[in-house]
């Protein structure tokens, strides 16, 4: 094994031989031992962001990203902090003409401007994080970074809502009501208990009650995430645990963080940036539609990158020892445009997306080896993985008035707005409309809002515009809305004030398609040498897919491995395992009520040190012993004899703590 001699030691520059550089937190039990040096895999902190030793021959190696979105930029970006990689060796191949891929953020107050999706984040993106405290801030001073930046701003202007659900054209639901019975609260605890690999290929529909999918949580978790019932149940345990610490922030949104402008400006252009000033190479109007492959025994190494030019058919040498990084697949693929009125023509079909489509390397690869998935389970359906969004350049109008009464803050103020999506329960669009912190974008003028719309079911007609929102203008769509605002009346004046740019998205969610294993290829599949996937279609061991967090962690674990770098990529937060989120998690479930056996809680650990982790109860204080005797004894009538038991060792062990009751 190459070493480095450093004052007193010979420190390994390469992994040892059964090195995990994508550790499973959820694989065995973890205890200290002698042998053991490496902290928990799920640990987050200062220690797990140390600086390892270059990989031997590293500034002698190139590497080729397939992909300008946040996971090839963010595989450009490990190449060189962790990787030690020369700048000036990367070169990143973008089909479009900028990058940014499917985080995008354009046009003007002219022409409207268009954002196709936006991104919900929390504390626990810790890869995410952990590329943008390194990334030079867009607007303050030298020495600061993205992360200050969004901190500082986070910090000093939460984000909550207070219309998060509406039905009844302007009726504003109470989203702290979750509306789950006891036993659809244990739907969601049983399948927090199943194993992963026994959800293969089971739908949300096939598993959950029509009661549960008619509930205020469902309706508050799918249009946060962009859930359809016919999707992957494993993706919806999986979001579980990824967000248990936030169940009780779903209903008032106070568990996202947002930024100050768009996606792009916020992270893309900034990342991308300070990758040119090192060196990074980006060439654009390249398709990559093939990689050969030396097929030697088990073995499998990249020679050669097959792609088109500007139009003009090219072919790309890669050396045994250069790096390819690839995306395989794309929500925003084959995106149809329209205007306000215009309406969006999609140049798909349903099961078929094309020789042409940024699906075909995948399809590729695919044919060439089991090893790289089965691309057809998630491209194979568009009627399950479409929606379509809007984006609403307004002057003042009606609707803005109506929409600055929906908002924490007046929103010409740049302080949070809407604090995230305002859904209508009763819409048969499931129409969502947002207003995020103004300006929106850097260049708006100061009497200029920016708004986004989503559908999430296309199927239907809406409920004013007899039409389905695809077949549906800009203008129509706008009239959709105006209806479940309640201010349809005033449409002709809102339309002379509002510009509207409509983006029908045929895959942005078939990364939720039903799955089984192997259908998600590995982050460096068996037998690659210098083959590394990135993207929303890639496996990995616990994460979820459709946020920034998921590609960069792709693009973390594929340089870690290609390198072979002795550093490993932490698997989530372990906020899952966390006692005090299973607590909340489980009131929340419950609507804020106290759940079966939270007041026996309350009475065995009211006086001892860990009194902190209970949400307080809702009685007063002359009153909560009795609340306590009451759910005993409700307990003990269902359990018998045994929780009796139970309940007379609990009252024994309180007399140490508390010896004369209040």
């Amino acid at each position: 094994m190459p070493k480095k001699t450093v004052p007193g030691f010979d420190i390994p520059t390469t992994a040892p031989d059964g090195f995990e550089h994508e550790p499973d937190a959820t694989a065995g039990y973890w205890h200290h031992r002698p042998d053991n040096t490496l902290p928990p895999p799920d640990f987050i902190g200062p220690y797990a962001r140390h600086r390892p030793l270059p990989t031997p021959g590293v500034e002698d190696r190139k590497a080729w990203i397939i992909g300008g979105g946040i996971g090839g930029l963010a595989a450009a970006f490990y190449l060189i902090r962790d990787g030690h990689m020369p700048a000036s060796n990367i070169t990143v191949l973008e089909e479009m003409d900028i990058e940014g891929g499917s985080m995008d953020g354009a046009g003007d107050a002219r022409h409207g401007y268009i954002i196709r999706g936006g991104r919900e984040m929390n504390w626990n993106y810790d890869t995410l994080w952990d590329v943008f405290q390194d990334v030079p801030a867009a607007e303050l001073p030298a020495g600061y970074s993205v992360l200050d930046e969004y901190r500082l701003v986070n910090d000093n202007d939460p984000n909550y809502s207070k219309a998060r659900l509406m039905r009844n054209r302007g009726e504003i639901l109470d989203f702290t009501d979750f509306g789950l019975s006891t036993a659809q609260q244990w739907e969601m605890i049983r399948l927090m208990l199943k194993r992963k690999e026994d959800l293969d290929d089971i739908t949300i529909e096939d598993y959950f009650s029509a009661g549960f999918l008619k509930s205020n949580f469902w309706a508050l978790f799918r249009t946060m995430f962009a859930f359809k019932n016919c999707h992957s149940l494993l993706e919806v345990k999986l979001y579980m645990h990824r967000f248990l610490d936030s169940v009780d922030g779903f209903g008032d949104m106070s568990v996202l963080v947002f930024p100050k402008y768009n996606q792009y400006d916020t992270f893309i252009k900034p990342l991308a940036d300070m990758l040119r000033e090192k060196g990074v190479q980006f060439q654009f109007s390249t398709r990559v539609h093939d990689l050969e492959l030396d097929m030697a025994g088990t073995c499998k190494t990249v020679t050669g990158i097959d792609c088109r030019v500007a139009g003009e058919p090219r072919r790309i040498d890669i050396g045994a020892n250069d790096l390819v990084f690839a995306l395989t697949g794309s929500m925003t693929e084959n995106t149809a445009y329209g205007a306000l009125d215009t309406v969006p023509q999609l140049d798909v079909g349903r099961h078929e997306p094309g020789e042409h489509s940024g699906w075909a390397l995948w399809r590729k690869l695919a044919k060439k080896s089991p090893v790289f998935g089965c691309p057809e389970k998630f491209y194979g359906d568009t009627d399950r993985s479409i929606w379509e969004s809007a984006t609403l350049t307004c002057k003042p109008s009606p609707l803005v008035d109506k929409i600055k009464t929906l908002c924490v803050n007046d929103p010409y103020t740049g302080r949070t707005a809407t604090g995230g999506i305002i859904t209508f329960t009763d819409s048969n669009w499931l129409l969502s409309v947002t207003c995020n912190r103004q300006p929106h974008f850097p260049d708006q003028p100061k009497n200029t809002l920016v708004l986004w719309v989503y559908g999430l079911l296309m199927d239907q007609p809406g409920n004013y515009v007899e039409k389905t929102m695809p077949q549906c203008t800009g203008r129509e769509i706008l009239a959709e809305l105006c209806y479940h605002l309640g201010i349809e009346t005033q449409l002709e004046e809102i339309v002379a004030h509002t510009k509207v740019r409509t983006a029908l998205m045929p895959y942005i969610t078939a990364q939720f398609m039903p799955r089984a294993a192997g259908d998600r290829p590995a982050v460096v599949p068996q037998g690659c040498t210098n083959l590394g996937l990135i993207g929303q279609f890639v496996e990995t061991r616990n994460d979820i897919i459709f946020t920034m967090e998921a590609s960069v962690r792709t693009a973390r674990i594929g340089v870690y491995k290609l390198l072979n770098i002795p550093k490993q990529a932490p698997d989530i937060s372990p906020t899952q395992y966390d006692i005090r989120n299973l607590i909340k998690g489980a009131r929340a479930l419950n609507s804020g009520q106290p759940f079966p056996g939270e007041r026996l809680l309350h009475r065995l650990l009211e006086r001892t040190y860990y009194a902190h982790i209970l949400p307080p109860l809702p009685e007063k204080n002359a009153s909560k012993y009795d609340a306590v005797e009451g759910e005993i004894d409700a307990l003990t009538a269902k359990a018998g004899d045994a929780l009796k038991g139970v309940a007379s060792w609990v009252t024994s062990f309180r007399k140490h703590f508390d010896k004369k009751r209040e």
